[in-house]
Order: structure tokens, then C-alpha cells, then sequence
């Protein structure tokens, strides 16, 4: 059995358990935490998460970062000017992005076909890497979650603390983890 497949297993296992719905954002949150350099077998694979969740009765949306960086530089004004000078783009990265990419992720939460009983899932995390945190997109969008937000986390999970492609630096974050590790949702 691949890590992805194992990874969907486990994942199945979690999604069809009976959900409460009186959970804090964070605590509706799961990440399933995997090998970075799995990234692309993820990907080919993802319809293995959305049969599991589908399975269960629940529904499935979903949401990809990959994108949203190309988007939000297209609708600058002054785009130009940061090729030309990239370090320029730091305090527009560290304020502008991050709600972009935000609002970008509650139009999905908030969609009229988003109830109680939807997982959104999200992927493509990696292409925020050294744009904006995914902590503090996560921090913004906590309220608007109403039945599931799963994010395909390509990094680590050790000690309660979440880092993202095996940064150095990292968070922790009240969420479930859906590891490889053994004792982690076994």
C-alpha cells in the first residue's frame, strides 16, 4: 500500500466517525500530513479523499492555493514595479496577500453549496511557502468553516507543531493530524 493510500485509510477512518457540530473552527479542522516530496502522487490520488468522504455521507468541495499567488500579483497596479524590485513586495505580501488569499479560501467556506456537512478540502499549501503563512490564512478564515476544513499539508507533524515543506520554523495548531507516524490516529 502507497503512503497516500494508507493516508486515505486513515483519513476514511476519521471522516465517517459521527461529526460534532458544536466544535470551534479549529477543531474542524484536520490536516493530512504527508511526505513533501509526495506532492504530485497526492494530487493523482485526491479522488481516493473525496470517494472516502462521499462514502460517508458527507460532501465534498475543494480548493487549491497553487494559483492564487499568479492571481494576486495579475490585479496590481504597481506589479511592474515589483519585478523590477522584488524586495518592494514584502509589506504587500505580508498584508495584501494574506487576505486575498484568505478571501479566496471563504468564498469556497461560504458558497451556498457549503452546509454543516461539507468537507472542503484544500491543497496546493506548498506554492504559499515564502508568501504568506498558512497559519495566519488559517487564522482568518476559522470562522467561516462549517463542516470540515481538511488541508493537505506537505511538511511534518512532531509535538503538536506543524512545518510546512520541513521548515525550520513552525506552528502549532489546534487541529487533527492524519499522519504516516505510528500512535498518531492509529
Amino acid at each position: 500500500m502507497s503512503r497516500i493510500e494508507e493516508l486515505a485509510n486513515r483519513y476514511r477512518n476519521h471522516i465517517a466517525a459521527p461529526w460534532q457540530h458544536n466544535l470551534a473552527g479549529e477543531q474542524k479542522t484536520i490536516f493530512v500530513v504527508y511526505p513533501p516530496v509526495d506532492e504530485r502522487k497526492l494530487r493523482a490520488r485526491l479522488e481516493l479523499f473525496e470517494m472516502a468522504t462521499i462514502a460517508s455521507g458527507h460532501k465534498w468541495k475543494s480548493f487549491d492555493f497553487t494559483p492564487t499567488f499568479a492571481q494576486w500579483m495579475s490585479k496590481l497596479e504597481y506589479r511592474e514595479v515589483y519585478f523590477e524590485e522584488p524586495e518592494s513586495l514584502a509589506l504587500p505580501l505580508e498584508t495584501e496577500f494574506l487576505y486575498f488569499a484568505a478571501d479566496e479560501l471563504r468564498k469556497v467556506l461560504a458558497g451556498e453549496d457549503v452546509d454543516s456537512d461539507t468537507v472542503v478540502a484544500v491543497y496546493g499549501v506548498a506554492s504559499l511557502y515564502g508568501f504568506a503563512s498558512v497559519s495566519a490564512i488559517l487564522k482568518e478564515v476559522v470562522r467561516d468553516i462549517r463542516g470540515r476544513l481538511v488541508v493537505f499539508f506537505p511538511g511534518e507533524y512532531e509535538n503538536n507543531n506543524y512545518r510546512l515543506l520541513n521548515a525550520r520554523d513552525g506552528w502549532n495548531y489546534l487541529a487533527i493530524p492524519i499522519t504516516l507516524h505510528n500512535g498518531v490516529n492509529d
